[in-house]
């Protein structure tokens, strides 16, 4: 992977830098955006209402693509399940594509809710293949929505959303999309990507604050939407209803999270958008797994399924490797992992996002090698370096 740096005039978060797929480093000026109070009725948060609705859209295709932009209050995992339970009719079958712990959560709401589903499960290491659309549309015909994760951060990888997309859209089936971890980074104007809807949130690519999650879906699906929500605060269709209507949110908003988000958009525009966002990332990726395998450790996937949002490692094979204790020490030279493992593998995750530069990704790859020395582990060799070699067709994934 060739090494090279942004020309964008990068303002870096101070320490802890947050190694993680959100929540993340934020720049000062966002931070700043948080200190003045807004009445959440007032005319003016609901221009900023608006203001923040449109940007959104841009990023997707603009309103010029047939879409709308619905914010929720809450995590992400809100705005999944307010796409779920609201765009899904009671009575429609779900294709669930798996290959993480963020299918497997799209799953289990759907049996929360009590909505009939199929999945198709990759384990954690592969990503979902048109393939494996097709056979599952073909077993089961009854099949009219299909549910995907764009990155799965359980390990960084990137599924084939534009293939995945077209196939979907040939059989005339509906796709929907979690790009909770892509969204601002990767490429998901409608031109690219043939979603109906697809949910992310404030706190991951975009660079702001937890707080918000929202929906872009076309607007027909949201309008034929009416009555299928079982829940009343993640109705979506209500949601946009009740925004359209007087460009209010229904309950309260999170103000302060709104205001942060504007001026997030603001400097992800500043950088040049999608494709300014995207080539940093790509950058730390590179600066950190080439500065990683230096130590002698190993990614999960190979290079063709390698996402520039998260990067899984293999653990060191040593018996003195305890992952708790190398997580306390980087925490100590001012680098915060992302704790746990959601792999059959025994590995560790480090982000590639936030107000981060590929500088503190080599700061980051010296605070491992120096807790390496300090934890007594030669290198960081895994006991086993198999990862499955990626085919030929999937190669342009990233």
């Amino acid at each position: 992977m060739a090494v090279d740096f942004p020309s964008f005039d990068l303002d870096v978060a101070d320490p802890p830098y947050l190694l993680t797929p959100g929540p993340l480093n934020t720049s000062a000026n966002v931070k700043a955006a948080m200190l003045k109070d807004w009445g959440s009725r007032d005319l003016d948060f609901r221009s900023m209402t608006a203001t923040l609705r449109a940007r959104l859209l841009e990023i997707a295709g603009g309103q010029e693509s047939g879409l709308e932009c619905v914010p929720v209050q809450g995590s992400g995992t809100f705005a999944v399940e307010a796409m779920l339970g609201s765009l899904i009719p009671p009575d429609a079958t779900t294709l669930v594509l798996i290959n993480g712990a963020y299918g497997h959560r799209m799953a289990e709401i759907l049996r929360r809710l009590g909505r009939a589903y199929h999945s198709v499960d990759k384990g954690d290491s592969l990503p979902v293949t048109i393939e494996d659309v097709a056979a599952a549309l073909d077993e089961h015909p009854e099949i009219s929505h299909v549910a995907v994760v764009h990155c799965e951060t359980s390990t960084g990888i990137l599924n084939p959303l534009t293939g995945i997309s077209a196939m979907v859209k040939g059989w005339g089936r509906t796709l929907l999309v979690d790009s909770m971890s892509a969204f601002g980074a990767l490429p998901v104007d409608r031109d690219t990507i043939r979603f109906d809807a697809l949910a992310a949130s404030s706190n991951k690519c975009l660079e702001s604050v937890p707080g918000i999650g929202f929906v872009i879906a076309s607007t027909p699906v949201i309008e034929a939407a009416e009555g299928n929500s079982r829940s009343l605060s993640l109705d979506l269709h209500a949601q946009w209803t009740g925004l359209n209507r007087t460009g209010q949110w229904r309950f309260t908003p999170p103000t302060h999270v709104v205001a942060a988000l504007i001026h997030a958009l603001e400097e992800h525009r500043c950088e040049g958008g999608v494709e300014g966002r995207r080539r940093r990332y790509e950058l730390n990726r590179d600066t950190l797994v080439n500065g990683m395998r230096e130590l002698g450790f190993r990614t999960l996937l190979p290079d063709a399924w390698l996402s520039p949002i998260i990067v899984t490692f293999l653990c060191p094979r040593y018996e003195g490797f305890d992952f708790e204790r190398f997580y306390a020490a980087m925490k100590d030279k001012g680098f915060v992992l992302y704790p746990g493992k959601l792999t059959a593998a025994d590995s560790f995750r480090m982000g590639c996002i936030g107000r981060l530069d590929a500088g503190v990704m080599k700061l980051a790859v010296k605070a491992v090698a120096e807790t390496l020395t300090e934890l007594g582990i030669p290198d960081g060799a895994p006991e086993v370096d198999n990862h499955p070699e990626a085919p030929a067709s999937q190669s342009g994934n990233r």
